[in-house]
């Protein structure tokens, strides 16, 4: 019995690409797609509510398609090949267009009542922002909004991949594929929490510092995207040894509320913390590191008109207000 590729000839690129599409089940790209994301089989298999066999059933049936491994798995190894990485940044994508897609034909009126679906770091705190959203909500009661967190380099890669509307993180490296506008400035300072020796003394030195355990966010490093927040911990002398660190300011937050050790938060966003008694500001007192937030986007993202019209309010917003009311220092 012939395959069904069997007509197909090598050297026809066009007529294999053909059949590779109509033979392929998109089911699949789905499951492998939430297989990278929960870094594994069961867990893949709880998340989309099938058995186990039937998720690795559908990879096999993938990489069969496709004609090449995707995943190296075995008893305690699973690590993404590089083609399965390549397949996965295009599921992510097709996987954006098709959620846009079921908004658009949910039936077009007069009314915008699409979803908008934003990508943002944790430590987002922007007045602008939220007068934005505001207004939004305000001219587009029926319109939807979700707002998930990454870090700044995963929110990064959803843009890149059309998978959000767009994001609000911190930036690196500027992706020449994405749209930049600078939302807002903010600086970082030092804190420690109530059960650190440090803690309700004034007049303190950078030398005081000196030595101390810290905790901190992923990014801190000389080589990231807070690498002005890590000079600004050598330049405090503090212990080289990180005792806490996530992506998370929240997180970051509590460790240090905890004891854990001292460690960098925005200030604008900790004066409430600060007066309530959870955090004492420590030295540096001046040239503090000042970071930068941005709004990037795809341009080559087709946008529902509900995420049109808030990226559009958005960049009016940030275009008519001096970059003065948009530095928050404290």
């Amino acid at each position: 019995m012939n395959d069904n590729n069997s007509d197909i000839r090598a050297d026809d690129p066009g007529r294999s690409a053909e059949a590779f599409v109509r033979n392929l089940d998109w089911n699949l790209l789905r499951t492998f797609m939430v297989i990278v994301e929960a870094r594994g089989i069961t867990s893949a298999a709880s998340e989309l509510g099938l058995k186990q066999p039937s998720v690795s059933n559908a990879l096999r049936r993938l990489e069969k398609h496709t004609g090449t491994q995707l995943i190296e798995r075995g008893s305690n190894r699973f690590r993404v090949t590089g083609a399965g990485k390549t397949l996965y940044r295009e599921c992510v994508e097709i996987h954006g267009t098709v959620i846009r897609l079921a908004d658009e034909l949910k039936g077009v009126t007069d009314e915008i009542n699409e979803h908008v679906q934003l990508a943002m770091a944790s430590h987002v705190s922007s007045p602008l922002l939220n007068e934005t959203l505001s207004r939004f909500h305000k001219d587009h009661p029926k319109a939807t909004l979700s707002i998930d967190i990454h870090s700044s380099r995963d929110v990064i890669e959803r843009v890149v991949h059309r998978s959000v509307s767009f994001a609000v993180c911190l930036i690196d490296k500027m992706n020449s594929r994405l749209e930049y506008r600078r939302l807002y400035r903010e600086y970082f300072g030092l804190y420690c929490g109530p059960s650190h020796p440090l803690f309700g003394r004034k007049r303190l030195t950078l030398a005081d510092l000196a030595g101390e355990a810290s905790v901190s966010f992923s990014t801190d490093q000389f080589t990231d995207v807070l690498r002005p927040v890590a000079m600004m911990r050598a330049r405090a002398g503090l212990d080289g040894r990180v005792v806490g660190i996530s992506s998370n300011l929240e997180e970051v937050r509590r460790m240090i509320v905890s004891g854990l050790g001292i460690g960098p938060l925005p200030v604008h966003v900790m004066t409430r913390d600060v007066r309530d008694g959870l955090l004492w500001r420590l030295p540096p007192y001046d040239e503090l590191p000042a970071i930068d937030v941005y709004v990037a986007y795809n341009p080559k993202t087709r946008f529902n008109r509900a995420e049109a019209k808030l990226l559009e309010l958005l960049l009016e917003s940030i275009e008519s207000t001096p970059m003065a009311e948009r530095t928050y220092s404290s």
